[in-house]
């Protein structure tokens, strides 16, 4: 239990949980609107058939813009500003959790090692939110592009999509893609949470000459989650393509499957194929979770933690 407040006639108290889990909505908020239209185009990237249709992720956009305006970068954003919200809601504080359940078993400030595997198991814990989230966005973002099955009715939102998808195949449907997506989350949380408190500890060394990472200003915030977004995705981009193409395309019966299909469109060196809409997905990954850690720090010094 922590403060948030002090007034003169009364202290407020609120579990260090619940501000981890509202200062994590901010920040997940704070990520979607800076970076889905860049997620568009990477999965517009990764699902396109192949020969693809895209010659580069400039031509996506470019193409994207034309037939759908600008509003076709925010195709399925409905689904990621309710879900990622709540799912980096999740992922913070279960990190919090983890967190002070090492703690608790020692007296000694955690390490960096420690921190990274509280960030792994936090992001197991939120594959399980953020699968049918992504499932609904890549559905609603590939229904126009190039990998729009012909004669299938569009769906008019994230709530029909989420109903039809629900009718048409249960909750097994909503979770397609599960086994993939916690072999994406769990070393990509990793590296995202032990690069971050890595890079402002070496901030605050520098600049204090101690190991302190919450002595860290906004600047080594912003630049310090900027780099642990692109490590985050670093550690996980192939796993991703397989989960897109998995929950887009149902010949696929399972992610091994999508995955050895993908293996042999590597055949004969086109080893890019593993990394299309890796370039967006870069690009976006410096503002998107340098406003993700920035928008939950600011929140959770608001908060008094």
């Amino acid at each position: 239990m922590e403060t948030v407040g002090v007034t003169e006639d009364r202290q407020e108290v609120v579990p260090k949980a619940i501000g981890d889990f509202i200062a994590g909505t901010m920040g997940g908020w704070a990520q979607v609107v800076v970076g889905h239209p860049f997620d568009t185009i990477k999965v517009r990237m990764q699902t396109q058939p192949t020969p693809p249709i895209y010659k580069s992720s400039m031509d996506c956009l470019r193409a994207t813009i034309k037939g759908e305006g600008v509003p076709g970068l925010y195709r399925g954003v409905t689904s990621p500003l309710a879900g990622i919200g709540f799912c980096n809601a999740v992922v913070f504080a279960a990190n919090g959790f983890f967190l002070r359940l090492f703690q608790a078993n020692s007296s000694e400030p955690l390490t960096i090692g420690q921190k990274a595997i509280a960030g792994g198991l936090a992001g197991g814990v939120m594959s399980f939110m953020n699968c049918p989230v992504e499932l609904l966005k890549v559905k609603l973002q590939t229904q126009f592009g190039t990998s729009a099955v012909p004669g299938h009715k569009p769906y008019t939102g994230v709530f029909n999509c989420g109903v039809r998808t629900f009718k048409e195949r249960g909750v097994g449907g909503l979770y397609r893609g599960l086994g993939i997506t916690i072999i994406r989350d769990i070393p990509s949380f990793w590296a995202y949470f032990g690069l971050y408190e890595g890079m402002k500890t070496a901030f605050v060394y520098r600049r204090l000459g101690v190991a302190d990472g919450s002595k860290s200003n906004g600047f080594e915030q912003f630049m310090a989650g900027g780099f642990a977004g692109i490590a985050a995705w670093l550690t996980a981009y192939p796993q991703d393509v397989i989960k897109s193409r998995v929950q887009m395309n149902y010949k696929f019966k399972s992610a091994s499957e999508a995955a050895k299909a993908l293996l042999q469109e590597t055949r004969g060196g086109n080893w890019r194929i593993l990394f299309r809409g890796f370039g967006p997905t870069i690009l976006r990954a410096f503002p998107a979770n340098a406003a993700t850690f920035v928008a939950y720090e600011w929140t959770t010094k608001a908060l008094g933690h």
